[in-house]
């Protein structure tokens, strides 16, 4: 059986990813497997999950995913680098993976692999070291310096898909993946694109903000009704916690934040002291920016802090694979996993008492990650949340 990796966060998962998998399904065949590792309840933005992992799980698996894997938080919501890296890293562990498949604007592998080779010599390292020192953030200096050595061959790193599949071939790469790369262009609205009009497919932001204010206006053709409606009954946001992160982050103290991923640089600090006076969640973002610290690379830094992780406590890998959900045809590839899978599976939670110390700490740490995502629901108090110690995976 051909079997196709994905690495996504659903989040949600909208008519874009559904173009994806159809695409997939089109240039593979009817009888592939799709293996998806998702991001479980926290993302890469620094955010809550729109919705739990779980109900994202199902609304891929209805969309023609066979099997739902998870991304834990420690891995989820950190640099495009390690995102790809854990991602990657969880489909070539399964031993069934045989092509890597993702979205980006170029559409075509040769001006990405060509950024890829320039970002391994010293040449570009020299000179992202230049502007670094010039106080810029690693994203624009970056681009810069591969300007330099590349020309305008280096425009695809000015978008978002285009850069996170250069992270994927690099960590195909370091981890010497046995995965065969294929992209898919990507149609629609622009990452964060918030314009519809001729718009084939919307961004997942825009359809996270017309949800998260309660716009009534259907999103169909972008959702399917059914998730509409499921992500509209209870929607979760960082910001419906904002009282709960300014407590935490104002408990902590100057060290605490050097503890945290991406702090240096004077970041660290920074994000203390704005912690101190800042009254709502943009606010605390706002004090804290400047053109040396990404927007994104501060939230992240604030999420983390919330949930009281710190960069000691994520390992270079994930080291287990956790199932949210599977199609019969998913099952089957589970059961190919028996054989070939190099680091432990979960299917029930029962299944975490026979890890090492090591991998059940990081569980350990997921749950609590769960536990804290509850209390961003809108629910909250309503509806019961789900805990990661009772959810069996989700079977359509």
């Amino acid at each position: 059986m051909h079997t196709i990796g994905i690495i996504a966060e659903y989040n949600p998962f909208h008519s874009g990813h559904q173009y994806q998998l159809d695409e997939i399904r089109n240039t593979f065949g009817r009888d592939c497997a799709v293996v998806c590792v998702m991001s479980g309840n926290w993302v890469q933005r620094g955010d809550a999950a729109i919705t739990d992992k779980w109900n994202r799980a199902l609304m891929a698996l209805q969309g023609g995913a066979d099997l739902i894997l998870e991304l834990p938080t420690l891995w989820a919501a950190s640099s495009a680098e390690t995102f790809a890296r854990g991602g990657v890293s969880l489909l070539d562990a399964t031993g069934v993976v045989n092509t890597l498949c993702f979205g980006s604007e170029s559409g075509t592998l040769a001006p990405l692999e060509q950024v890829v080779s320039l970002l391994e010599t010293t040449e570009w390292q020299d000179a992202l070291r230049v502007y670094i020192n010039r106080g810029l953030s690693f994203p624009v200096a970056r681009q810069k310096a591969a300007g330099d050595l590349l020309g305008d061959n280096a425009n695809c790193l000015r978008s978002p898909n285009n850069n996170l599949a250069i992270e994927y071939l690099r960590a195909m790469q370091t981890l010497d993946s046995s995965m065969t790369p294929y992209t898919i262009q990507r149609l629609g609205s622009p990452h964060d694109g918030q314009d519809t009009d001729g718009q084939t497919h919307m961004s997942a932001s825009y359809l996270r903000t017309r949800i998260r204010q309660n716009d009534s206006a259907p999103l169909l053709p972008y959702l399917r009704p059914e998730d509409e409606a499921l992500l509209r009954l209870d929607s979760a946001s960082l910001i419906n916690c904002t009282r709960g992160v300014l407590a935490r982050l104002r408990a902590m103290e100057d060290a605490d934040f050097l503890r945290l991923p991406d702090s240096g640089e004077g970041l660290g600090h920074k994000l203390y002291l704005s912690a101190r006076k800042a009254t709502t969640l943009e606010q605390l973002y706002s004090l804290t920016k400047s053109k040396r610290y990404t927007h994104a690379r501060i939230r992240r830094m604030v999420l983390w802090a919330f949930l009281g992780l710190t960069a000691d406590d994520r390992l270079t890998l994930p080291p287990y694979l956790r199932v949210l959900g599977f199609s019969p045809r998913g099952q089957q590839v589970l059961r190919n996993m028996k054989s070939t899978a190099s680091i432990p599976v979960i299917v029930k939670p029962s299944h975490v008492s026979r890890l090492d110390p090591e991998p059940q700490r990081i569980f350990h740490l997921e749950a609590r990650c769960t536990e804290l995502f509850d209390l961003c629901r809108r629910g909250f108090g309503i509806t019961p949340g789900k805990n990661e110690y009772t959810q069996s995976p989700i079977r359509v």
